[in-house]
């Protein structure tokens, strides 16, 4: 593991699980084995790995021996838990995890809504069952709310929309709804007592919450979800002369396919700016630009190395494959045709500012948001690989003095909150979902959640930057207590994201051995920094900050690992399958954190503009932070400043 997450590690102690199962990154030079996308492997440290010694299998949440109904038992802290034994309940818990932590996660998964919806559908989330089966019952659910005139499957159908895609490809929801929908229900047997019009009339409500949460993720999902409403509309149409209430169905159908035939159009527009991403702003007035999401169609400029440090620039999709990059750039190296055998030979390999080199299979596809703050994109045969150094201005530091001087603490904090703002709503609700259940199959990535986790690895090492490039002691005491006061500003400005980062900063090996330094701080910011650092107190698994969190209202920047790693206990106290049948009492809980997400964004913070210079170099100063990720060059820094015999 690179050295330059010790921070991280030190954070958290007690560690969740491992998701090299989840997606691979490539193959480490040198081993055979498969290592994690850089992402997580740089940001999410506490995800363990788990040797096949060690890993414990998952539960067997399904019990074999029921001859009656089948007996499921629910992940930690779901409503129906209080009706399943106490084995069965310790029995779902992370061997990872303590007795204490245990409670404090699972009282951090209890809300009020919880009861609420266990209420709405029936007192539990559905059965488990098969993917199809459950979309039945889901119609069933809405069905019967509509025709007593409520809204009772609510919470029911934002449970199945948020998570789907772990057990049902969006082709196949679609699939199902239309066959339902062509069905004749009154002719059907186990209809469940529903009408044919409050049955279709079901069928399109969830196929219209379907396409108002996939929206802005449909284009990755193939040309199927593009040609999905045109074919429910005609099937609507047809329908009309019966059921002349569907009228107004089918101008919202109409409407849906405009919207993702233009969206389309837009999509392959050859005029479309290209995007760049937030750590390759080349230009002070793209960086000020306020950010949008992003998605795997869009387009971005990105320069890849050669061996002897020349590169080629490509214009390439955010979701291209290897080998379409690898393609691109063989045409720009102009290989020759006697070079044909030498192009297919080509490697796209990731190398770090610490040397650390890994390599790209062919098949993987959105590589750019996976590297590192200072990792580069290098293409060369095989057996060149061992030529592969960084580039000369990553592994060489200038001292000198940090811009921070003529910032206000203030102003930092406040464009660090307009910059994670941006960057966590511009991240889907399912990328949340997907980032911790993703496999193989996954059609897109979570790219946006991706670059949040990378501007947590961003705040953490600009930290260590500032500080240990100056030169005079009294400076970097100057520059200690201002780092203080941003991250006392960070917490009140419930920007929890660049507070942790920022405390996880000052607590790199690199900074506290600085005796001489952290010696001269006045004991009014010595007590303040203590207080910070009690609110990132790793133990009964982060009590403290979740304490904190629970207080807050939105909106609120939470940091994000930590909600990724209760998302991973939750994957992994209990199985997502059974044969074919599907644990949807988990996918209950998984929604229930989303929903706490939503919650936390359900409104923007107020935030002041200005077209001040002053105003204007801050915040580009912010949105491009010049760091140092190499830890062992920041140890070397901090060695020139204070000898080991001083």
């Amino acid at each position: 593991m690179p050295a330059g997450i010790k921070p991280l590690e030190k954070f958290l102690k007690k560690q969740t699980s491992a998701l090299s199962r989840a997606g691979g990154f490539g193959e480490r030079v040198g081993s055979g084995g498969p290592r994690r996308r850089t992402s997580v492997s740089r940001v999410l440290p506490f995800f363990r790995d788990l040797s096949p010694e060690s890993a414990q299998p998952p539960r067997e949440v399904f019990s074999p021996d029921a001859q009656e109904a089948p007996c499921w038992h629910p992940v930690p802290g779901a409503p129906a838990a209080a009706s399943s034994s106490s084995s069965s309940r310790s029995d779902s818990r992370s061997p990872s995890l303590s007795s204490d932590e245990q409670s404090a996660l699972e009282g951090s998964l209890e809300t009020p809504a919880t009861a609420a919806a266990a209420a709405a559908w029936g007192g539990a989330p559905l059965a488990p069952d098969t993917p199809e089966n459950l979309v039945l019952a889901l119609l069933d659910g809405v069905t019967a709310s509509r025709r007593q005139g409520g809204s009772g499957a609510e919470i029911l159908l934002d449970d199945f929309m948020l998570t789907h895609p772990i057990f049902l490809s969006a082709d196949k929801l679609q699939q199902v709804l239309l066959q339902e929908f062509r069905a004749d229900r009154k002719s059907c047997e186990g209809c469940r007592g529903a009408d044919s019009a409050d049955r279709k009339q079901a069928v399109l409500s969830v196929a219209f919450r379907y396409l108002k949460t996939y929206r802005h993720l449909l284009q990755d999902e193939g040309e199927k979800s593009h040609t999905f409403p045109k074919e429910l509309c005609v099937c609507v149409v047809e329908d009309l002369t019966r059921y002349p209430e569907l009228v107004e169905e089918v101008l919202k159908l109409q409407r849906w396919t405009e919207i993702l035939q233009d969206q389309a159009v837009e999509e392959s527009d050859s005029k479309k700016p290209v995007r760049p991403l937030f750590r390759h702003f080349r230009r002070v007035d793209a960086c000020l630009q306020p950010r949008e999401a992003f998605r795997g169609s869009d387009e971005i400029f990105c320069r890849v190395y050669t061996p002897d440090h020349s590169y080629v620039t490509i214009r390439s999709r955010l979701s291209s494959s290897v080998q379409e990059i690898l393609a691109l750039v063989s045409e720009k190296l102009q290989y020759s045709g006697e070079q044909e055998g030498q192009q297919g030979a080509l490697v796209l390999v990731a190398v770090t500012s610490s040397g650390e080199k890994a390599v790209f299979r062919p098949s993987e596809d959105s590589v750019f948001t996976t590297l590192g703050v200072n990792t580069h994109l290098f293409a060369c045969e095989p057996e060149r690989l061992g030529a592969l150094v960084p580039l000369p201005e990553e592994i060489h530091w200038s001292p000198g003095d940090s811009r921070l001087h003529d910032m206000s603490a203030e102003e930092v904090a406040n464009q660090l909150l307009a910059f994670d703002w941006e960057l966590f709503s511009c991240v889907h609700e399912v990328e949340f979902v997907r980032y911790v259940f993703r496999g193989e199959e996954a059609r897109w990535r979570p790219l946006n959640l991706e670059l949040v986790l990378q501007r947590s690895s961003e705040v953490q090492h600009w930290v260590g930057t500032e500080i240990l490039q100056c030169q005079s002691l009294p400076k970097r005491g100057q520059l200690l207590r201002k780092f203080i006061k941003i991250a006392a500003l960070c917490k009140q400005n419930q920007d929890l994201l660049s507070f942790f980062s920022v405390v996880l900063g000052l607590n790199n090996p690199a900074l506290t051995r600085l005796r001489h330094t952290w010696e001269g701080l006045p004991s009014k910011f010595k007590k303040q920094f203590q207080q910070l650092e009690s609110i990132s107190d790793p133990s009964r698994n982060h009590k403290s900050y979740r304490d904190l969190l629970s207080s807050l209202r939105p909106p609120v920047i939470p940091f994000t690992p930590l909600l990724l790693k209760d998302l991973t206990f939750l994957h992994e106290s209990s199985k997502t399958f059974h044969g074919p049948l599907v644990n949807f009492e988990k996918m209950h809980k998984v929604a229930e954190m989303i929903r706490t997400i939503r919650r936390y964004r359900s409104s923007p913070p107020t935030l002041d503009t200005d077209s001040t210079p002053s105003y204007l170099q801050t915040k580009a100063f912010v949105r491009q932070l010049q760091v140092i990720d190499n830890q062992n060059l920041l140890f070397n820094m901090s060695y020139k400043l204070e000898p080991k015999d001083t």
